[in-house]
């Protein structure tokens, strides 16, 4: 069996640069100041993981008519060995948006747990999937399975799990990118990859995550719980996984092996992995644009987005405040956006730091502004970053692995990543690391398409559909 690597450990290829040295206006702690200026005008941020205008854009409200009520089976669902027993809570028959049904299931696994959701509901569950869980707020052992309609009449021998990610939900994702109003064009579609998926005649499934920012370790399992589902009901030995993002990250960490002590290792069920602007070689966004992120998610500053920020403490219009909740480091009892913080790697060494952002070394590297204090992005990725041991864990070449990027910096009304080639989140050169792939069927960059945009535009569809065969 493949050792664990520890998740702790620190990447060494990113040392700190020395020709970002600190300027002298950031010596002395000025954290407790009144600004002497306007209150900054916001600029919406990107989220540090994937699904990044979901953050300034609201989900759908309450359920409508089309989302039909649960019906009443439940009960214990037949696993392999490679899984816990599994219950299905509620089904979903008739829950619109191109799926044939929408299934609640509780992983009883001891270990899993319900994650901390932000105090003013900003990371709750919302329209149809508050509805599917039950509440807005689930525990992690729970998730969602959706079918697509065709589910059981494809013709591919290999059915389909699609994974989404950060501040997501597998309805937006897959799809209807237009249901939030935000899918990374001036103009949003009504159908995405999983009709598009159908409609070539793939069985196509895909898992909702309890949690919109959750520990990708147990989304991991979630994900393994998903494949072994797939198998059971269609008899078929292997599943092909297409993740998104945040997701991708929780894919790799299922068929790698990379797990909580009390977790159940890769059982062999995945044929192909096909990631969608991955971060495989992490990303620092929040890090290196932090201020934008202050100042929309900080209360104090009229913040409501659900994303982490870089700091524990910042000054708005001359009041001091620390949010632990909203800090990517566990602060304080609190540790609301795991997820984004497994996330993280330094590209400081090879693009800078974005030094036109107010606080940029201390938000980076650590310590007390003029307006903020934190402790930087190392003690971030030493407190539990999963990059460099997914890395060194490496997927098994029995998973044929296919990698594409996006190429365009371009996504509507965010501070888009402008420091090298990126898909406005993720480097270009993050989502095509292949370090620790053992047999890459496949890598391409789509230079025209946004980190939105790769998981529904037709050229992504058709390349998706050409990779799975």
């Amino acid at each position: 069996m493949r050792r664990t690597p520890t998740q702790h450990a620190a990447p060494t290829q990113h040392a700190a640069p020395t020709q970002h040295a600190a300027p002298t206006q950031h010596s002395a702690p000025r954290h407790h100041a009144v600004p002497t200026h306007p209150a900054p005008t916001r600029r919406t941020p990107t989220a540090l993981a994937a699904v990044l205008l979901l953050l300034a854009a609201a989900f759908l409200g309450a359920p409508t008519a089309a989302h039909a009520a649960p019906t009443a089976s439940t009960g214990p669902v037949a696993s392999t060995a490679t899984t816990a027993p599994l219950t299905l809570e509620a089904a979903f028959p008739a829950p619109g948006n191109g799926w044939a049904k929408v299934e609640r299931y509780l992983d009883t696994t001891s270990g899993f747990r319900t994650e901390q959701f932000p105090s003013d509901g900003r990371g709750d569950q919302d329209g149809a999937r508050r509805t599917y869980f039950g509440t807005g707020r689930p525990s992690s052992a729970r998730f969602l399975l959706y079918s697509a309609a065709g589910w059981d009449t494809g013709s591919k021998a290999t059915p389909v799990l699609l994974v989404h990610g950060a501040n997501d939900n597998a309805d937006r994702a897959w799809a209807n990118p237009g249901e939030s109003g935000v899918c990374g064009a001036a103009s949003c579609p009504s159908t995405g990859l999983a009709q598009y998926l159908a409609g070539t005649g793939h069985r196509v499934f895909a898992i909702g995550f309890a949690h919109k920012h959750g520990d990708n370790l147990l989304q991991a399992q979630a994900v393994g719980d998903a494949v072994a589902l797939i198998r059971d009901r269609l008899g078929v030995s292997q599943v092909d996984v297409v993740a998104w993002s945040k997701g991708e990250v929780a894919a790799r960490a299922y068929v790698s092996s990379v797990k909580p002590s009390w977790g159940r290792s890769y059982a062999g069920d995945v044929r192909r992995l096909v990631t969608l602007g991955g971060p495989n070689g992490g990303l620092d966004y929040v890090y290196a644009h932090g201020w934008d992120f202050d100042l929309a998610t900080w209360p104090a500053c009229g913040g409501t987005a659900n994303a982490p920020s870089p700091h524990l403490s910042m000054t708005c219009y001359g009041t001091y405040t620390a949010q632990p909740c909203l800090g990517v480091l566990p602060s304080g009892g609190y540790d609301c956006y795991p997820g984004q913080r497994q996330l993280l790697a330094r590209w400081d060494g090879t693009y800078g730091v974005d030094s036109t952002a107010q606080d940029w070394w201390t938000t980076y590297y650590g310590g007390h502004g003029f307006y903020t204090s934190g402790q930087g992005i190392q003690a971030a990725i030493d407190a539990g970053s999963l990059i460099a041991p997914l890395r060194q864990a490496g997927i098994p070449a029995s998973v044929r692995t296919y990698l594409l990027a996006g190429g365009s910096a371009d996504i509507p009304g965010v501070l888009n990543e402008n420091r090298g080639p990126s898909d406005g989140l993720v480097f270009t050169a993050s989502a095509l690391d292949t370090t620790g792939i053992a047999t890459v069927g496949g890598t391409r960059l789509l230079s025209g398409l946004n980190h939105m945009r790769l998981a529904w535009a037709p050229e992504a569809e058709s390349q998706v559909d050409a990779w799975l065969g």
